[in-house]
């Protein structure tokens, strides 16, 4: 990385909460940034799904999310589209902070390599790997 490379920053969403998860992906060395940080509490809580990814697809961040029905959700799709967000999220709703935190550091080379690729995109994140839903290949 050149001396004017900023290591990749990425946007974690209010789904996986202001605390734990963020501790556990900084712990890990992950350089990210929470809605909550970005936007301020209580306006956090305020800020629509469409509006902070128009936003951090204009940054350059990469999303970390968890949201089991984002497939079927329009408006945040064509946002994701419209602003060629890069996003990454977690469908399960069962799983403890430290689960959440666990998939996104397993599937960390994967993730940090199709981050650097151009958006629109949505990967589901497994356990052990990563599936495109949007676009669907």
């Amino acid at each position: 990385m050149s001396q004017h490379e900023q290591p990749l920053k990425f946007f974690v969403d209010r789904s996986l909460g202001r605390v734990a998860v963020p501790r556990l992906l900084r712990v890990a060395g992950w350089n990210i940034i929470t809605l909550a940080e970005h936007y301020g509490v209580p306006q956090d809580e305020q800020v629509a799904d469409v509006e902070w990814i128009e936003q951090t697809a204009k940054l350059g961040w990469p999303v970390l999310m968890k949201d089991k029905k984002i497939r079927y959700r329009r408006a945040e799709i064509d946002a994701v589209s419209e602003h060629q967000a890069r996003c990454y999220v977690i469908s399960r709703g069962d799983l403890t902070s430290a689960e959440y935190a666990e998939r996104f550091i397993r599937n960390r080379e994967a993730i940090f390599r199709t981050a650097s690729m151009a958006g629109p995109f949505i990967y589901a994140v497994h356990l052990d790997r990563l599936e495109p839903l949007y676009p669907r290949t």
